[in-house]
């Protein structure tokens, strides 16, 4: 395992065991976490819904691709790469709408034990979000290793895809430093180069650290006002 330190600690502390020693620290001091945490939780309901807006214009983007491929069928053009790209906005689609879905309650929950009593209920949702977390959280933690290492690899699409090169380029600078903004553009070209696996898989990052923050806000969230945010919607 490749946990390196950290500001001094290792990198398993701070995904692990610092987000579990909060939730103990609310559940001891509720009134004054839930007065601390209040501005946050407004924050962060916000980035939740904002995530499901961008999984629905992905959503909507794959309708765009399906379209132009049919457009392009009956001019007898063609459309490299589309059925890529199109599988690119899909992968964007799941992973950006896993948080937004869960406090809509659109995940699968089995809550045949929860129903029990209002005891049970408590402690056995509090465990699952806590299993929930730690397992996100895992998963986000080596979601972004994989970015990191198909980029090291330079591993590329196998299929028709293509990409501007300055958007490689605009992409890198989020994660650089500005001093390096400068070298980056000049050894940037202008060609259209075949899609870095690493620029689709950004998506299944961001979605996936969105799942684990959602989880342990809701877990906080339930051991602060004994409910978590998770909401689910009446049909009628």
């Amino acid at each position: 395992m490749d946990w390196k330190p950290f500001f001094g600690l290792p990198l398993w502390f701070w995904l692990f065991v610092l987000p579990s020693l909060i939730v103990i620290f609310c559940a001891i001091f509720k009134p004054f976490a839930a007065v601390l945490l209040k501005p946050v939780w407004a924050v962060l309901n916000k980035v939740y819904d904002l995530s499901g807006v961008v999984a629905a214009l992905c959503m909507i983007t794959i309708l765009l691709i399906i379209v132009a491929q049919m457009l392009v069928r009956w001019f007898g053009l063609q459309f490299p790469g589309s059925t890529d790209y199109a599988g690119y906005a899909m992968a964007a689609t799941s992973f950006f709408a896993l948080a937004h879905a869960l406090n809509r309650g659109a995940h699968i929950r089995v809550s045949i034990l929860l129903n029990l009593n209002h005891h049970t209920r408590f402690w056995l949702d509090a465990f699952a979000l806590f299993i929930a977390s730690l397992t996100a959280t895992y998963f986000a933690r080596f979601a972004i290793k994989a970015n990191f290492f198909s980029e090291m690899l330079n591993d590329r699409t196998q299929g028709l895809d293509k990409v501007p090169e300055q958007l490689l380029t605009v992409v890198k600078m989020v994660g650089s430093a500005p001093s390096k903004w400068g070298e980056m553009w000049a050894n940037s070209g202008t060609d259209w180069v075949y899609t870095p696996i690493w620029l689709p898989q950004i998506a299944m990052s961001v979605g996936s650290v969105l799942l684990a923050i959602a989880l342990w806000d809701n877990l906080i969230r339930l051991v602060v006002h004994g409910r978590s945010a998770i909401r689910m919607e009446t049909v009628e």
